[in-house]
């Protein structure tokens, strides 16, 4: 018993060293936490321009929920609000509120009961794309949709047979390529390419004519045609934003975009509104924020033109105008320096009289 008490001991202490160091790394986490993440409380809502469109709000979640594939959630998200509504004093015994509600996610005319099944089958698509590497219910998709896409000057039916054309090559389903591979994708090129010849000479050459390296295809400059590292990924990408764009939507959901770029912008937030209290000032700017938020490109989805003479930014009250000369300034700036009827470009020598100014729409 002394014998077998010994090696046990020894695991126990072992075991409870362990533990001491997992206790301690996990102490140092917390106290890094809370003195990174101090707890303070967050902008006051005082001035909070949502508060009365409670239907934009919902609408927004619902969205984000059909978005994700939480088609049961929201079918009792979109339930619950219609039960609100019907049990609030105000709107109790109207039966406009359900029907209201039951239209709440109405595209341009498409109702909401063909938006649910539109993403049912965009989400099912992007399983079987991502999850199974089928690309055949995305390619049927955009065959399908094939006026429409080419209208938007769209390349998603090519870039789908493209994709399957190369997968076809690595060995398909099956993962070995070889000659077996090669066969087959050429196969698939002869039955499926003749339709992207006319508008997609070039790159059905390149797909084609890199099969002649195919015993060392990887030291080929058809190297990068094959890489399929970022491409079942850059492909799901485009098959929503296209999905989304016959329907009149954003690729990206509007809930998450505006969550996330209040998340970037509420360190910036909360440094002002301490300024303002210390300096006792108020923010009296109601259309915009009084410091410059720096969001991702990707975050930005209008153009911007600040007017070279004022240094203010361009509104729809005061847009961009151009003169004959080519150069560009807002119509305040464009009245300042026109009251004397002609006047001279404050960029180059040519002189120009306000009535020649059109408006440059961005």
């Amino acid at each position: 018993m002394a014998k077998l008490q010994t090696p046990v001991k020894s695991s126990f202490d072992s075991i409870n060293d362990s533990l001491k160091e997992t206790h301690s790394g996990l102490n140092k986490y917390t106290k890094s936490l809370d003195k990174l993440f101090k707890d303070r409380p967050l902008p006051s809502t005082d001035h909070d321009a949502l508060s009365s469109q409670e239907n934009l709000i919902n609408r927004a979640i619902a969205m984000h929920l059909l978005r994700e594939g939480q088609f049961g959630v929201a079918a009792t998200f979109l339930s619950e609000i219609a039960d609100h509504k019907t049990d609030s004093p105000q709107q109790k015994g109207e039966s406009a509120s359900a029907s209201a509600t039951a239209n709440l996610l109405d595209i341009d005319e498409v109702p909401s009961t063909e938006i649910r099944k539109q993403f049912a089958s965009m989400y099912y698509i992007l399983q079987q794309l991502q999850e199974h590497k089928n690309l055949l219910p995305a390619i049927e998709w955009s065959r399908e949709h094939r006026q429409s896409l080419e209208a938007r000057g769209s390349n998603l039916e090519f870039e789908l047979c493209r994709l399957q054309y190369v997968w076809l090559y690595h060995g398909g389903s099956s993962g070995q390529g070889g000659p077996a591979g090669w066969q087959a994708a050429l196969a698939y090129a002869r039955r499926e390419f003749y339709v992207f010849v006319p508008r997609y000479l070039r790159e059905v050459q390149q797909l084609v004519g890199a099969m002649a390296y195919s015993p060392n295809l990887e030291a080929s400059p058809y190297a990068s045609l094959f890489n399929t590292s970022s491409a079942w990924d850059d492909v799901a990408h485009f098959f929503t934003r296209e999905f989304c764009s016959l329907l009149g939507l954003s690729a990206d959901s509007p809930l998450y975009i505006a969550a996330t770029a209040g998340a970037i912008a509420l360190p910036t937030l909360l440094k002002l509104q301490t300024i303002m209290r210390a300096k006792r000032t108020e923010w009296t700017s109601e259309n915009e924020l009084p410091v410059e938020i720096s969001l991702p490109p990707s975050y930005l989805f209008h153009s911007i033109f600040v007017c070279p003479v004022s240094k203010e930014q361009a509104t729809d009250e005061n847009p961009p105008m151009m003169m004959p000369c080519g150069h560009v300034i807002a119509e305040e700036s464009l009245k300042r320096l026109g009251k004397s009827n002609r006047f001279k470009c404050p960029y180059c020598p040519s002189e120009s009289h306000p009535k020649d100014a059109r408006k440059v729409f961005l």
